[in-house]
């Protein structure tokens, strides 16, 4: 049977080789193929913002807006509205021709930069034709990919500190020509190698400028102890992961008897000052993204969905989604608002106050804050702890969580740890055990969570500051240890910061990516002593020595 479609950018794709009649997170093969066309015709427009900055042309910031929100809308559970990819791409088309006219030299250009359509069936037609596999050689498909991966994680990180006002015509600058790059047949994998490096480096760059933006207009998070029981008012529960449509919608609830509650990634909102000003802000509620099916359906509120992370909605609750910003789902409720406008959510508050509270799932309180500022300002206590012997090793545990019962590993492993050892962690990874009855080490929680996968940063300062510390020349000569999970593009950009910083043998899982050719892979395992995961006893082994 013809595949219908090709992806394989997330942990979860099928038979971890690929997606090929419709995804396992739930997109049709008619929107795969769309993001397909988007990708194509938004690096068509990169090469074009690639080539007039090359002749000393400013590009206008909407454009770099409009490239980041593309990228953005493709990342796996992101958008699954094909009516919202049509518009973009032609939203993109009608940018890419505006600044086409601009150009002082327009030869050498690619196909993407100059490709029209004027039907639908001219623009299915190239969907079928611009996906992954249309780069033939596998090395440099696999470079390419892993390229663009790291750029759409770069993009959502990118997106989130343009949301409250931050912005870096660096950034925007590298990932457009890292775009148009992988257009270009000329380059060899050793060039393409060099490339995915760079794209590490940059994502350290963004994720520093977005650590700047949330700090700076939230505060720095603290130690803070989270609620998750539910109270006796009406409710809206927030998912994703951004802090501006968390504001908003805090502002606006403010005072209507309508009480606010967090969903996976969006819990360590409560680690930051801001947000503790507001008494309806009422705890967290459920876990991990990939359990909302049943957590959607028991909160009985409306839900706003900010970014990815959306599974495709049951029909029982369907008509109590709403989504925002890069998120999309057709039949469901979207909510308007472009950078900078405030967004109104009257819509949904109004549909809360005529929904019973939710129903409990659970009691009792998580702990978090440790980011870098609050982890900073224990360093005396944490130095002592190693010093002294009572902690042996940290063990970065951040990532995705998801829906493979391959990732009970994680939670067995974190059970199984020594005593002596203490997790560092961000990102949703954090609920295969941030429950667990862990303990701490003198007064120091066994489980430090430093916030949204977005705050991975914090992971990689804490590093460099024990560094500093300790007086150390390299960064691996830490006791520190790194068993990672990955699930989706923001996972990829963290790990290639972490090459960049010079981090070497970090485990991840639970799979190796699909989109990892043989060799590509061997260079990284050579390289850099990437690894994959075995089972609890071995990989302690591994990391620990023999008992």
């Amino acid at each position: 049977m013809e595949p219908k479609m090709f992806c394989f950018q997330c942990q979860e794709t099928a038979g971890n080789k690929g997606c090929m009649f419709g995804g396992v997170c739930g997109k049709k093969p008619e929107t795969a193929n769309l993001q397909d066309l988007l990708i194509y015709v938004t690096k068509g427009l990169s090469e074009i913002t690639t080539r007039l900055r090359s002749e000393g042309k400013e590009i206008p910031a909407a454009i770099d807006r409009l490239i980041t929100t593309n990228l953005f809308m493709t990342i796996t559970n992101a958008n699954f509205d094909d009516d919202r990819f049509i518009d973009r791409i032609n939203e993109t088309l009608s940018s890419r021709d505006e600044l086409f006219e601009q150009l002082h030299d327009d030869t050498g250009l690619s196909d993407a930069a100059s490709w029209q359509y004027r039907t639908a069936e001219e623009r299915t037609l190239k969907a079928d034709k611009v996906g992954v596999l249309d780069t033939g050689n596998e090395d440099l498909r696999s470079l390419r990919e892993l390229t663009l991966y790291g750029l759409k994680g770069m993009a959502a990180y990118n997106k989130h500190a343009n949301v409250l006002g931050y912005a870096d015509t660096a950034i925007d600058a590298f990932l457009q020509k890292a775009l148009a790059k992988t257009l270009d047949d000329s380059l060899s994998t050793d060039d393409l190698t060099s490339l995915v490096l760079e794209t590490g480096s940059f994502g350290v760059k963004v994720m520093a400028l977005l650590d700047t933006a949330n700090t700076s207009t939230y505060g720095n998070p603290e130690i803070t102890k989270v609620e998750l029981g539910v109270r006796n008012n009406p409710a809206i529960l927030i998912s994703g992961h951004d802090l501006r449509d968390l504001e908003m919608l805090l502002e606006q609830t403010a005072n209507t008897g309508v009480d606010v509650y967090t969903h996976s990634e969006m819990l360590p909102a409560h680690y930051y000052p801001a947000f503790k000003k507001y008494p309806h802000f009422a705890g967290n509620y459920g876990n991990a993204w990939w359990k909302q099916k049943e957590e959607f359906e028991a909160f009985n509120g409306p839900i706003l969905l900010t970014t990815n992370c959306l599974v495709p909605p049951k029909e029982s609750y369907k008509a109590r989604i709403y989504t925002t910003g890069s998120v999309g789902f057709s039949g469901c409720k979207h909510i308007d608002g472009e950078i900078g406008e405030t967004k109104d959510f009257s819509a949904i508050i109004e549909h809360a106050k005529k929904c019973p509270p939710p129903t409990q799932l659970e009691r009792g309180e998580l702990v978090g804050g440790f980011a870098h500022h609050q982890v900073l300002a224990l360093a005396d206590k944490v130095v002592d702890a190693v010093k002294s012997g009572a902690i042996k090793k940290f063990v970065v545990m951040a990532g995705c969580d998801g829906r493979s019962p391959a990732r009970n590993y994680y939670t067995d492993f974190a059970k199984a740890l020594p005593q002596d050892t203490v997790i560092l962690t961000a990102g949703c990874a954090k609920y295969k055990y941030n429950k667990l009855p862990l303990g701490d080490i003198g007064g120091i929680p066994r489980v430090l969570d430093a916030g949204q996968c977005n705050d991975s940063y914090s992971l990689a300062l804490i590093a460099l500051k024990l560094k500093e510390v300790f007086g150390l020349n390299d960064i691996n000569q830490l006791p520190i240890v790194y068993n990672i999970a990955w699930y989706e593009q923001k996972a990829v950009i963290v790990l290639l910061a972490l090459l960049s910083l010079g981090v070497k043998n970090i485990h991840l899982g639970p799979t190796l990516p699909a989109f990892l050719s043989p060799n590509v892979a061997k260079v990284l395992i050579e390289n850099f002593g990437i690894a994959g995961i075995t089972d609890v006893d071995t990989d302690l082994e591994i990391f620990f020595g023999k008992n």
